[in-house]
């Protein structure tokens, strides 16, 4: 979708259709929409009498214009309890209107900027949440539907103009729009990847993408196949390649937006193409997802991405070990000991605790590459699931102000994040009788004892973990969120790394 700034009044634009905005409970219409129900000759304040205009967030009514603006229809959305609203509020309403737009055969839309008077927000932030939003909710994965005669369902909204009458406001709101675009084009990215089945998004295709990412974005790109990872003794990954036909791949980028300092933030992302549990295999129903189980590799990959188009000065490498984790003959087994890049043992008591094997070779990589801080996701556990369920990430960490400014990012993207606790009595359930640590700790603070795991593999390095195994991947439509992967936590990463770089 293509997100304009538009300087001119609402009476004199010119598109397919008009949004403009109501809060629940609001008895008339007041600014930019008290203009549109003026030249409606009073149609809006009716339904609004009437109750068919209630303001709920979500709703969008639509209104034929009958010759009285230059658009065929005039959209009220929903903002919601005006004592509740917020940037992801602007989100929520502006994917509800951008989807309405598509459904009644919109192409091209202006809207209001929402918030941008009575509810107290600024304007570069409601044209940012208002593209994200726009962008995020009218996404759709269809690269693989047909309709009759063999063509796509192209009903879709494709440009959308933020309409802004004071000229001076104009760059402020460019800036914006520019910011949630690049934002929300970097978690569609990652949608995309991770929506593709898995026989398609194999490690290799990963390693493609990446490579077509780092030569589009000016970003340097270096894939380990391997043998190279056998020369690195990374056999922990390699390890978990054993059961399948896919050869792993590593993928590791670097972002030079600050050239002269060594200093750089690492990222890691899990990057498992599919999870059948390999020999400790998953029941069918608990198979059905697991094409997501790269979710962190693909957001990462993304994030790396945008980085080359917002250029902060900021040094960045990101890291995403890509493996399937399958039940070959030659898969790993229960009762094997791998020893990982690191020199420290595994012992494997369950191959369906494959994501923390891998990342604990991309972590050892990471400390030798001097990168700190570390910030690794992953679709880790069904015990975060659990514990936070599915619109919710955990944070793990052993440095409060890191932990801390990843959550204000995540609140800045509207994505949920909360902390978990990494106490050391829980050390004692990853210990095992034959090696260093065992691969997982039992059913009991699955998450928690995952995140020692990987803790164990950080020693003093300073690192924050997120598991994303919930908003990874929705089973529903909700806001800006659609079915299948989300992109999440894509937007938290770039807030983060755009505070860390003061831009």
């Amino acid at each position: 979708m293509q997100i304009r700034v538009a300087v001119k009044e609402l009476k004199e634009y010119e598109g397919d259709a008009l949004i403009v905005n109501i809060f629940e409970k609001q008895k008339k219409p007041g600014g930019a929409t008290a203009a549109a129900d003026a030249a409606l000759k009073g149609l809006v304040a009716r339904k609004i009498e009437r109750g068919e205009i209630k303001g709920k967030l979500g709703e969008v009514t639509v209104i034929p214009a009958g010759g009285r603006l230059r658009v065929e229809n005039v959209l009220v959305a929903g903002l919601g309890d005006r004592e509740k609203f917020d940037l992801d509020r602007v989100r929520q309403a502006s994917a509800a209107a951008a989807r309405r737009c598509g459904e009644i055969g919109s192409k091209r839309a202006g809207t209001v900027l929402h918030g941008a008077g009575a509810g107290g927000i600024s304007p570069a932030d409601s044209a940012r949440a208002i593209a994200e939003g726009a962008i995020l909710g009218a996404y759709a994965f269809d690269r693989y539907r047909t309709k009759k005669g063999g063509k796509k369902d192209e009903k879709r909204l494709r440009a959308l103009d933020l309409l802004e009458r004071d000229r001076g406001r104009a760059g402020s709101v460019r800036e914006g729009a520019r910011l949630g675009t690049a934002l929300a084009g970097a978690a569609v990215f990652a949608r995309d990847m991770v929506n593709e089945p898995p026989s398609e998004m194999t490690p290799a295709a990963m390693a493609r993408i990446a490579v077509e990412a780092g030569k589009e974005a000016g970003v340097e790109v270096k894939v380990h196949g391997k043998k190279d990872m056998e020369k690195m003794g990374m056999g922990a990954i390699l390890g978990v390649a054993r059961g399948s036909a896919q050869q792993p791949a590593f993928i590791v980028m670097r972002y030079r937006g600050a050239p002269g300092s060594k200093d750089a933030a690492g990222l890691i992302g899990k990057g498992i193409t599919f999870d059948s549990g390999g020999l400790s295999l998953k029941p069918a129903k608990a198979m059905e997802d697991m094409k997501s189980d790269m979710s962190g590799g693909a957001a990462v990959i993304a994030v790396m991405r945008a980085l080359g188009t917002l250029k902060p000065r900021i040094n960045v490498t990101g890291i995403v070990p890509a493996v399937e984790n399958m039940p070959g003959g030659s898969a790993q087994k229960v009762g094997d000991v791998l020893k990982t890049m690191s020199g420290r043992t595994v012992e494997v008591v369950n191959t369906d605790a494959e994501g923390r094997l891998i990342l604990a070779d991309a972590i050892e990589y990471a400390r030798r590459e001097k990168l700190s801080p570390i910030v690794d996701v992953a679709t880790l556990t069904g015990a975060c699931v659990v514990a936070l369920g599915d619109l919710c990430a955990g944070a793990f960490g052993n440095d409060d102000e890191l932990v801390g400014s990843i959550i204000a990012a995540g609140a800045a993207a509207g994505e949920k994040i909360w902390r978990l606790p990494v106490f050391d009595e829980y050390k004692e359930l990853n210990k095992s009788d034959v090696a260093d640590i065992k691969n997982a700790g039992g059913k009991d603070a699955g998450a928690i004892t995952a995140a020692l795991f990987l803790g164990f593999f950080y020693n003093d390095a300073k690192w924050c973990h997120l598991d994303v195994a919930g908003p990874a991947f929705a089973k529903k439509d909700k806001g800006y969120i659609r079915k299948g992967a989300t992109g999440v936590p894509v937007r938290t990463l770039l807030h983060w790394l755009l505070a860390r770089s003061g831009g």
